[in-house]
């Protein structure tokens, strides 16, 4: 349709639609992060739906008609991208904290000296889909608590003080990547993984969802119905 109309003007909704299947199209791993930009910023620029049609052209739902979001789905990549807010927190026999809807940078400093320090991304933006948390904890203590749904690795040095591995794991399909480096001299840096805000709502939704299709919700069994379970293990 879109190549037999190449000068029909595009619409809000035309723009919205391509850019969902470009970002469905990176969590797929289809587009890197560079390619997701580029064609992302062509979209929202486009003002023909001739500009449009080749942007996603060679993906699944190329027509720009991406199949309709399941309800609780975490939309990874509508957090990704922006200029971030902090680069750095510096906590000398004091505290800091970053928390709540900030923009990671890709490498993010705290320095904590006799003080401690919060470096909190279940509700933050994130600059690109790896960061890096890069921690110095001195005679003190930095925490990084991170989305449940992402992927963490621990590199950091403790010399007379430790990392802690607590949060270390995989990640679901598009979440970020959060590697965790530094160094511990008589301090400790401590990572976890929590729910955010939303998240109860979130496995609400997907609950009921699944109680519409017929199949188990979460504690129930699969012949009766009845809770018989416990819910879901998390990492602590």
């Amino acid at each position: 349709m879109t190549e037999d109309l190449p000068e029909m003007r595009a619409s809000d909704a035309d723009r919205e639609r391509v850019a969902e299947v470009l970002r469905e199209a990176m969590a797929e791993g289809r587009l890197d992060m560079a390619e997701f930009q580029e064609r992302l910023d062509s979209a929202y620029r486009a003002r023909t739906q001739g500009e449009l049609a080749p942007l996603v052209r060679d993906l699944p739902q190329g027509a720009g008609r991406p199949e309709p979001e399941r309800p609780g789905r975490r939309r990874w990549t509508e957090r990704f991208g922006g200029r971030p807010t902090s680069r750095s927190g510096v906590a000398v026999m004091g505290g800091f904290v970053r928390r709540g809807p900030w923009t990671a940078p890709r490498r993010f400093t705290g320095f904590a000296f006799w003080g401690g320090g919060e470096i909190d991304l279940r509700e933050a933006r994130f600059e690109d889909r790896e960061v890096e948390i890069r921690c110095f904890a001195i005679m003190g203590g930095i925490s990084v608590v991170v989305p449940e749904d992402a992927e963490v690795e621990v590199r950091g040095i403790g010399v007379m003080g430790g990392f802690d591995h607590n949060a270390v794991g995989a990640g679901e399909p598009g979440a970020p990547r959060v590697v965790v480096t530094g160094l511990a001299f008589w301090g400790g840096v401590g990572t976890e993984r929590k729910p955010g805000e939303r998240e109860p709502r979130r496995r609400r939704e997907e609950k009921e969802l699944r109680g519409q299709r017929g199949e188990p919700r979460d504690g129930e069994g699969p012949e009766d119905g009845h809770g018989r379970g416990h819910g879901h293990g998390r990492l602590h």
